[in-house]
C-alpha cells in the first residue's frame, strides 16, 4: 500500500481542522492508501507555543520524507501546508491536491450546499 502524507490546514481552530484530518484519512484509506497525518501531535503539543509547533513541524517533515506521496486536502493553502509541500519538492515526492468536495463526494457525505462548504473552509487560517 502506498503510504500518503496528509497535509492540511492545522492552527486557528485546532479542534475543527483535527475532525477535517480524520474524513481525509479515512478517504486516504477507502483509496486505498496509509494516511500518515502529523496533526495528531496536537493532541500532545500545545499548536500555540512556537517552540512545541516547531517540534511538531520537524517531527511531521521527518513523516513527510517516508512517504511515497504528499495529499494537499482543502481548498486554500495555509503557510505550513506550503512549507510541508515544498520539503516534498525539494524530496521528490509527488504533491496531489484534493478538494473537499472530492472527500465529501468520496465517502458518499451529504453536503447540504457550498454554504456548508463554505462554512467549514472558513475555519482554515493563515492563508497564504
Amino acid at each position: 500500500m502506498k503510504k500518503v502524507y496528509i497535509c492540511s490546514p492545522l492552527g486557528g481552530d485546532v479542534a475543527g481542522n483535527i475532525e477535517k484530518v480524520k474524513l481525509y484519512n479515512r478517504y486516504a484509506l477507502e483509496c486505498g492508501a496509509v494516511p500518515i497525518a502529523s496533526h495528531f501531535y496536537a493532541l500532545s503539543l500545545d499548536d500555540s507555543i512556537p517552540y512545541e509547533r516547531a517540534i511538531g513541524t520537524r517531527a511531521g517533515l521527518v513523516l513527510l520524507g517516508m512517504c511515497d506521496e504528499v495529499w494537499a486536502f482543502g481548498n486554500n493553502l495555509t503557510e505550513g501546508m506550503a512549507q510541508e509541500i515544498a520539503e516534498a519538492y525539494k524530496l521528490g515526492i509527488p504533491v496531489v491536491h484534493i478538494t473537499d468536495e472530492q472527500v465529501y463526494k468520496k465517502l458518499e457525505m451529504e453536503v447540504d450546499s457550498h454554504e456548508q462548504i463554505d462554512r467549514i473552509e472558513q475555519n482554515t487560517t493563515h492563508i497564504i
